[in-house]
């Protein structure tokens, strides 16, 4: 997907900005604010451009800028067994429950964030895929991380220190990976600005993921008329099985 008319979209939209600058501050904008679901989606990526406001206090800075970029899918309940062995079996012997986790998480950054600030900020700032899940005690990030481990796994969850780019000093380009699981809903995506440790600026926008097509009318079909569609998914199973009788029998 071409991200040109969205950069031109965000430069002109700094020609006309006219409101007072505070600092540094963030102007962003994404290649497309939709993502559509169909028969042969595989995943996609989306751009986000960005672009640093200076006043003339922040003009003189020298360090260099950092940023951070965390898009975080629709947020679902969510429960983490542990498992412990009895002799042959395997059984459930503790659990944790999570609310309002995202389901897909991708954060992007120009490089480490272990080298752009300490582990501490990292948790103030909600930076970092650690961010996605909120704990009280040591119990609860033992199951969180055992979470962000089979997120990772099924590649739902993905650090990326390497997919900003500067185009400029004040420039900025970044990309997210839609996964080819990625359910549909709001995704949030916030947009972080370091320097030397210190988060100068964030700015925040959102995309959606959709379905289009055959895809959404069965799922509306199924949404609004439920009793309907479980009747033609019930009759096309049966015909689907009487020709499988048909076509392998044997003489």
């Amino acid at each position: 997907m071409s991200g040109i008319p969205a950069l031109l979209a965000l430069l002109a939209g700094i020609s006309i900005f006219t409101g007072p600058v505070r600092a540094e501050s963030l102007i962003i904008s994404l290649s497309s604010p939709h993502v559509a679901i169909t028969s042969t989606y595989i995943g996609t990526d989306l751009v986000i451009f960005g672009v640093i406001g200076r006043d003339q206090a922040s003009a003189t800075r020298s360090e260099h800028y950092d940023i951070v970029v965390s898009a975080r899918g629709p947020r679902r309940h969510m429960v983490v067994r542990e498992k412990a062995s009895f002799g042959p079996f395997w059984v459930n012997q503790h659990d944790q429950k999570f609310t309002f986790v995202p389901v897909t998480m991708a954060v992007a950054s120009n490089r480490p964030l272990d080298e752009i600030t300490s582990p501490d900020m990292q948790s103030r700032y909600q930076l970092g895929l650690n961010s996605a899940i909120i704990t009280k005690d040591r119990r609860d990030d033992h199951f969180a991380q055992a979470l962000i481990r089979i997120k990772e796994r099924d590649k739902l969850y993905d650090y990326l220190p390497h997919h900003v780019e500067f185009i400029t000093p004040n420039v900025f380009k970044a990309v997210i990976p839609v996964p080819a699981r990625a359910p549909i809903g709001l995704y949030d995506v916030e947009v972080a600005l370091l320097s030397d440790s210190v988060r100068l600026a964030s700015q925040s926008t959102h995309f959606e993921v959709i379905k289009i097509g055959f895809e959404q009318d069965v799922a509306e079909a199924a949404r609004l008329h439920g009793w309907l569609y479980g009747f033609a998914a019930l009759l096309m199973a049966g015909l689907f099985g009487w020709l499988a009788t048909i076509i392998f029998r044997r003489d």
